[in-house]
């Protein structure tokens, strides 16, 4: 029997390309991630929503539009993938926005502690003014956001729980973005900024006590072998991640308008199977975790309050000060509920 875990162990082995269309000339794009390979059917859900978009735009350019899918980060590494769109260097990522951070501090809103609560919250986004103020700059920039894709996120630890944050005093944890850092700081732990494909190497070497992921991550990078502990982001989490489907700008512009339109209308379609794809893996990773020998705890209402309680004094304050824009963001999205 052909598992998930048989699909991901073999992909990471070497790049998987997967090719779309017929031998006439063609425009090929490529399209990149840091995550596992697998099938169009089997093996992470944000591979087989790349595969899927390919697919459904090939189909319906009649082959004039082709996709290669680059998986493992094998193309271009994992934070150089933004900058890479920006200048047309890359076509498209499945790309965890916050990683932005460091080029545009602005893009730290998709992964602000606390603020964003269920999926229901987060893809409200879109149509709020916050959603249409992060398009338009990232437009600015050089990038399109094809698909809006929120993932819920849990911690799987090394060895004690990490639930309230009172547990992070004296760890050292993986937050995901600077201001998840921040949070982390002021509850007494020391951080590690690095991506979610390297928590793995680093838990297991002792650099790292802990990793926030999304439960998705939680089971692909297969961090269950050496997590004693899980705390599952299912019911409740105070860490929400926009990881969507962005294209270069410079690229979608210089395709012919039809093709345009089959690429924006394809990734809006995506949007339910990204979504339907994180909320089960927010119920899969239990699972996985448990049957490996992890406690698995929950989070409540009154311990995500305290989280962002924190997040509210320091985070989200800090935020606010770094651009004018940044100051709008925020507002505009606490006033999505």
């Amino acid at each position: 029997m052909i598992t998930r875990r048989h699909i991901l162990a073999s992909a990471i082995a070497a790049p998987a390309i997967l090719r779309f269309g017929t031998a006439h000339a063609a425009t090929t794009l490529k399209i990149s991630h840091q995550f596992p390979g697998g099938t169009i059917d089997k093996g992470d859900f944000r591979d087989r929503l790349c595969r899927k978009f390919a697919e459904e735009v090939a189909k319906r350019s009649g082959g004039e539009l082709n996709a290669e899918i680059y998986p493992n980060s094998s193309l271009i590494k994992t934070n150089a993938q933004f900058a890479a769109m920006r200048k047309g260097a890359l076509d498209i990522s499945l790309y965890p926005l916050p990683y932005a951070g460091g080029e545009l501090p602005e893009t730290n809103i998709g992964l602000m502690p606390g603020l964003v609560s269920s999926y229901d919250q987060g893809m409200a986004w879109k149509k709020q003014p916050v959603g249409k103020a992060l398009t338009d700059f990232l437009a600015d920039k050089g990038i399109i956001m094809l698909t809006w894709v929120w993932q819920a996120g849990g911690v799987a630890s090394r060895s004690r729980p990490l639930v309230a944050p009172e547990d992070a005093k004296g760890l050292k944890v993986r937050g995901g973005s600077k201001e998840m850092d921040m949070v982390l700081q002021t509850a007494g732990a020391a951080v590690l900024s690095i991506p979610s494909n390297e928590i793995y190497a680093a838990m297991q070497t002792g650099a790292c006590d802990a990793g926030i992921t999304s439960s998705t991550s939680l089971i692909s990078f297969r961090l269950e072998e050496i997590a004693k502990s899980l705390t599952s982001g299912a019911g409740q989490s105070y860490w929400f991640m926009l990881e969507p489907l962005l294209m270069s700008k410079s690229i979608f512009d210089a395709l012919p308008k039809n093709q345009q339109d089959i690429i924006l209308t394809v990734g809006q379609e995506m949007e339910a199977f990204g979504r339907k794809g994180a909320q089960d893996d927010d119920v899969e990773v239990a699972k996985v975790y448990a049957k490996a020998g992890a406690t698995v705890s929950a989070l409540d209402a009154a311990t995500v309050g305290k989280w962002r309680d924190i997040a509210r004094d320091t985070a989200w304050k800090n935020y606010a000060e770094k651009t004018p824009l940044s100051a709008d963001l925020i507002k505009l999205a606490s006033n999505v509920t």
